[in-house]
């Protein structure tokens, strides 16, 4: 009787606990959509900020924030899927092995804001990058480098042994058994760990203070897009945060609104993705 009673009693704590968690990001979410929904419009999407024509708009910012994505995943998905496949499939388990893993859960942890001091001192002055896009992708680069690595080993490693065995069993060669068999039974894992590097991406705003700077105009007419990643660029986070330290609280409530649908559409396309590539799969 009595250890019914601590069971049901903690089975209860688990549900409060629960049922708190999801009223807490209830009301942020109702709170913030109160605030700033009639903030976005068209004209706010679609613009930017302009006192000669009297427009407030965040366009320039969703095309930072769509170019530090890009970029930061380009080099970022291969470097970390690459680095997790070497140490699952070729290193081993030695010594070295177990420091680099702990190197990269270390990493892991590190508070963004020295990110963004190391990428404004070494990208941003020792290579002469300055303020721009390409600065923050490669800070950005450095911080979710660990969490895709991370993300892909235990995917990696949630593949049964079997199916190394009998590839190689049957005259496979290693590489052709990872390409072929390896990657695709892990990619619902891999996809889910890109996919919430992203969402970091999005949200990430301290390290982006010092590397990419707050540009918000759209890029130039005949300078082609590739130049754009060579100027200052304020994402959507750095236009939020510069719009509160000047009181202007609606536009930083607007800002909050298409972020938070931002992140929701990420987390829906994650559960998605990763549910498609599951069954797949297994058939």
């Amino acid at each position: 009787m009595n250890r019914r009673w601590k069971d049901g009693l903690l089975l209860g704590l688990i549900y409060l606990a629960a049922f708190f968690s999801v009223l807490l990001l209830a009301g942020i979410i109702v709170y913030v959509f109160a605030r700033g929904f009639r903030s976005v419009s068209w004209s706010f999407l679609t613009s930017v900020t302009s006192a000669l024509q009297g427009t407030t708009g965040i366009a320039g910012n969703i095309v930072n924030t769509l170019y530090i994505v890009a970029l930061t995943l380009l080099i970022a998905t291969p470097v970390g899927v690459g680095s997790a496949i070497w140490l699952n499939e070729y290193a081993g388990k030695s010594r070295w092995v177990r420091l680099i893993e702990f190197t990269t859960e270390t990493l892991a942890g590190i508070p963004s804001i020295i990110y963004g001091l190391f990428g404004m001192v070494f990208f941003g002055t020792v290579l002469h990058l300055g303020y721009s896009i390409l600065t923050g992708a490669l800070t950005l680069t450095l911080m979710v480098l660990p969490l895709i690595t991370r993300n892909t080993q235990e995917a990696l490693r949630s593949v049964s042994d079997a199916y190394r065995t009998g590839a190689i069993g049957m005259g496979a060669a290693k590489w052709y058994m990872i390409r072929t068999i390896l990657i695709p039974s892990a990619m619902p894992g891999i996809i889910t760990g890109v996919i919430l590097a992203v969402g970091r991406i999005v949200g990430e705003s301290a390290a982006l203070l010092f590397t990419a700077g707050s540009g918000y105009l759209l890029p130039k007419p005949g300078t082609g897009l590739l130049h754009k990643i060579l100027e200052s660029g304020g994402t959507l986070t750095i236009q939020l945060y510069l719009s509160m330290s000047k009181a202007q609280y609606d536009v930083a409530f607007g800002i909050a609104v298409v972020l938070l649908v931002i992140v929701l559409l990420i987390n829906l396309l994650t559960k998605l993705l990763a549910g498609k590539l599951d069954v797949s799969a297994r058939h």
